[in-house]
C-alpha cells in the first residue's frame, strides 16, 4: 500500500544551512548547526544528533532558496514543531527530523551577531 502524500506545498530536494535550538528541552540549550536536506515554505528535513521528539519546538535560522522563495536566497528565523522522527539513524549516526514552520520572525536577540 502506497503512502498518501499530505504536502500541500511543494518541497525542494536542496541542501541549506540550518541552525536550531530547542525550546522543549531544559538540559539542552546549545545551538545546532547541521543543514536541511529538503525545504518548502511550510518546513523542512534535517538531520541531527540533537534529541528531538515529535511536538517539541524550535527555533531556526535558515538559508531558503531561489527555487522556495521564487526570487532571491534569504535568511529566514522562525519557530517549528517537530512532526516526525525517522527510526533509523543515519551511517554518522544522526536522526532524520521533520519540522513544520509555526511561526516567522526576527533572529532571537541572543543569537544576534
Amino acid at each position: 500500500m502506497h503512502a498518501v502524500e499530505r504536502r500541500q506545498v511543494t518541497r525542494h530536494n536542496h541542501r541549506t544551512p540550518l541552525r536550531f535550538r530547542s525550546t522543549g528541552v531544559v538540559a539542552d540549550q546549545s545551538d545546532h548547526f547541521t543543514e536541511a536536506l529538503n525545504i518548502s515554505r511550510g518546513g523542512f528535513y534535517f538531520a541531527s544528533s540533537a534529541p528531538l521528539q515529535v511536538g517539541m519546538p524550535i527555533e531556526v535560522t535558515l538559508q531558503i532558496p531561489v527555487e522556495a522563495t521564487g526570487g532571491q536566497t534569504e535568511e529566514m528565523h522562525c519557530t517549528a514543531r517537530v512532526v516526525h522522527v525517522k527510526n533509523e539513524a543515519y551511517a554518522d549516526g544522526r536522526i532524520g527530523f521533520g519540522a513544520e514552520i509555526v511561526t516567522f520572525g526576527s533572529a532571537p536577540q541572543r543569537w544576534s551577531s
